[in-house]
């Protein structure tokens, strides 16, 4: 995971410096200690459509991609194998995978495979494709492995066909589709790339709302009090290198607090919370743990 980096003081700002649209109260996106909302396998917002709900990976490619430029920051090398860690984590949440069982001899959550729990396609194109890759490979493997493999960035050429190609691109699709981004062509001078600005900021402020709240108004000194996609959210995006452009528009004060609860977060050792947690979590955690490395 990359280092949280010191933030220049500046001037005290507001909390949210949009115009005002993050007064919205349908904003509220954490559930207090509600077992059952964890347990769920596709809790989201109660104000959120069918039609607009995100998945981890569609959040945190929002989270980086630049308002009117539309591109993700050229200099992030660690959001590619981010949004591969996000996948393996919605599976675990929808209840496609799981970790192989450890029996009485408890292992490292980090040596624990992948296991296919259910083959039900999930009305995701990369998720499914994903799914199909764990079905049908023998041995199984670890989650570090998967995303290496899911990325591209392995040795082995035999397992060069597991990569899941043009990920960025086809999310930034599917937020098109769903009205928050537009297309259009951009000029660098050499050559030419597609981008996709923001159309809709209701749905990205909404999102920095939610992380804002659950580090700070709401933080709940347990992290087993936070909602589950909200706490993998911020371990996700950390490791995308994105979840600073959540905290940007923070007071120094607020900045500064925002960023002493993360830490608290990131010094959790994976392997002993993952017991706290229901099993669904358990693919999180590894997650977590292979980007600890």
């Amino acid at each position: 995971m990359s280092e949280l980096t010191q933030r220049r003081k500046r001037p005290a700002t507001s909390t949210i410096n949009d115009g005002g649209t993050y007064n919205d109260p349908a904003s509220d996106g954490i559930s207090q200690s509600n077992q059952n909302d964890r347990n769920g396998d596709d809790e989201r917002d109660n104000d959120d459509d069918k039609e607009t709900r995100l998945t981890l990976m569609e959040e945190v490619l929002l989270l980086g991609l630049k308002d009117r430029e539309g591109y993700t920051s050229f200099w992030n090398d660690c959001i590619s194998s981010g949004l591969r860690g996000c996948i393996l984590t919605e599976l675990g949440f929808r209840g496609r995978v799981e970790l192989e069982k450890t029996g009485a001899r408890r292992r490292a959550i980090a040596n624990r495979k992948v296991m296919l729990l259910d083959d039900t396609p999930t009305g995701d194109v990369l998720l499914n494709e994903a799914l199909q890759h764990i079905k049908e490979t023998q041995p199984q493997e670890t989650v570090q492995s998967w995303i290496e493999y899911l990325s591209g960035e392995c040795w082995n050429p035999l397992k060069l066909k597991y990569q899941l190609r043009n990920v960025r691109e086809r999310l930034a699709k599917n937020l098109v589709d769903k009205g928050i981004c537009s297309t259009e062509k951009q000029n660098f001078f050499l050559f030419d790339m597609t981008t996709h600005p923001l159309n809709d900021n209701v749905h990205k402020v909404k999102l920095i709302k939610k992380l804002q709240d659950s580090v700070l108004s709401r933080w709940p000194n347990d992290p087993r009090r936070m909602d589950r996609r909200i706490l993998a959210l911020i371990y996700l995006a950390h490791a995308s290198d994105v979840l600073e452009n959540a905290f940007t528009s923070l007071s120094d004060e607020d900045y500064e607090v925002a960023m002493k609860h993360v830490r608290e977060l990131l010094d959790l050792d994976p392997d002993q919370e993952s017991s706290k947690y229901d099993p669904k979590m358990e693919t999180m955690w590894a997650v977590v743990s292979a980007f600890n490395k």
